[in-house]
């Protein structure tokens, strides 16, 4: 890695120029003084690479800087900012760009999910940094504490919400008695959401930045592949009210946690969380994760989990970290994976279940059912009757904790008793 001289400045190229690349190029060109006091030299903004030179932009971009032709830029920076997504042409960009010397800052989690140890073994080879703040939970700094904070403590979970689209939606269906489409539909009017939401509603957003926290925090090699995930799209009002009368909240949560003493378990999926954990509070489009460690005990991260200059702030950090390092010499801290944990599958996780089934409303029911969950060596702390209209009701059953598999098998031999009409909804009860 070349050293930038004092007096030289530290060229910059963008990578993209939508919401969070625009916010980016603001700073840079308006704030560059400060900038260059931090750094120690000045950032100059060499170039910015997108698909159409023409298309509108917001006037603080200047229009000289635009380019199409990406690889020629990446080729004279020094340092290398990504923002436009996706995974290719994108890996073949930043890895060209570590090839040629550059130092990079990304916050593509999709990237970074799928394929993020190809970049850091380039980049470790190269001798050059790799930073990703921005990749999870837009301006909440939360890569750096787990990659340097806690290095020398051992994480035993990571637990939180990531996703501030999906978090938006549940909390207007428990704030304002919303439908999911319809609480969906006002997300998109506001821009919490995209035209398409796949990526949020079935869990693969928050799925991505659970690898690479899992990857972090448990210094082992975690991709998305690894990560059971299911998304909201099953998630009903009724489902909604009914925490509520139980004293929980729905969100959907990511959790890494260590299986035994060899293996990790990622999950995304949505769950129960009672009022009175402080997950249970995160409101709108916010983010917050809760970070267990040996030493340290519990920390939580809490803020604006995306948008466009809450994402450029936590990018603009570690371009200014980055810069310093090619100004005074030196790098950051390489990929750690020396545990070596194996993931491991979603059965083996050991969580809480919240059943409610739709039953016969006769003398015996409670006991065959109750004879199902001992018989797959699942313990029930709670039963409650929900509704009952003489034919019918529905059970309310809260387990203790027991592996994922167990509960699985629980539910399906429950769905096969003749008294039960229907299993209406499980959801995993975290926190409490």
């Amino acid at each position: 890695m070349a050293t930038v001289t004092a007096s030289g400045p530290v060229r910059v190229a963008l990578l993209g120029c939508g919401v969070v690349g625009t916010e980016v190029a603001r700073l840079l060109l308006t704030d560059g003084a400060e900038l260059a006091a931090r750094v120690g030299a000045p950032l100059e903004l060499v170039g910015i690479a997108v698909r159409d030179v023409e298309a509108p932009r917001d006037p603080v971009v200047d229009r000289s800087l635009l380019t199409d032709d990406a690889e020629g830029l990446v080729r004279r920076a020094d340092v290398v900012v990504e923002v436009m997504g996706g995974i290719e042409p994108t890996r073949t960009l930043l890895l060209g760009a570590i090839s040629s010397g550059a130092s990079v800052v990304t916050a593509n989690k999709a990237l970074l999910g799928q394929d993020g140890p190809t970049l850091y073994a380039a980049a470790d080879a190269a001798g050059v940094d790799l930073y990703l703040e921005a990749a999870v939970a837009g301006a909440i700094p939360l890569v750096r504490p787990l990659r340097e904070s806690l290095v020398g403590d051992r994480v035993t979970r990571v637990l939180g919400i990531v996703n501030g689209t999906t978090n938006y939606v549940l909390d207007q269906m428990a704030t304002h008695g919303l439908g999911l489409h319809d609480a969906l539909a006002q997300a998109q009017e506001l821009g919490y959401a995209e035209a398409d939401p796949t990526a949020d509603v079935e869990g693969h957003d928050a799925a991505a930045k659970a690898a690479i926290l899992a990857s972090l925090a448990f210094h082992t090699r975690v991709s998305v592949g690894d990560v059971h995930c299911e998304g909201i799209m099953a998630v009903t009002a009724d489902d909604v009210a009914l925490a509520a009368e139980t004293g929980h909240v729905v969100k959907l949560l990511a959790i890494a946690e260590r299986a035994g003493d060899d293996g990790v378990v990622v999950r995304v999926h949505p769950a129960l969380v009672p009022t009175t954990h402080p997950l249970a509070s995160v409101r709108g489009a916010y983010n917050a994760v809760f970070v267990e460690a040996e030493a340290a005990g519990e920390l939580m991260f809490y803020g604006r989990g995306a948008g466009g200059a809450p994402t450029a702030s936590a990018v603009l950090g570690d371009l200014v970290t980055v810069a310093r390092h090619r100004v005074l010499g030196g790098k950051g801290p390489v990929e750690s994976r020396h545990a070596e944990l194996l993931p491991r599958p979603v059965g083996e996780a050991v969580t809480r279940y919240q059943v409610q089934a739709r039953v016969d409303d006769r003398p015996g029911v409670l006991a065959q059912a109750a004879r199902v969950f001992a018989d797959h060596g699942v313990s029930i702390e709670t039963v409650r009757q929900a509704r009952a209209d003489g034919e019918q009701a529905d059970l309310l059953v809260v387990t203790h904790a027991a592996p994922d598999a167990a509960l699985a098998s629980t539910v399906d031999a429950l769905a096969d008793l003749a008294v039960v009409r229907a299993v209406v909804s499980v959801l995993r009860v975290e926190g409490a």
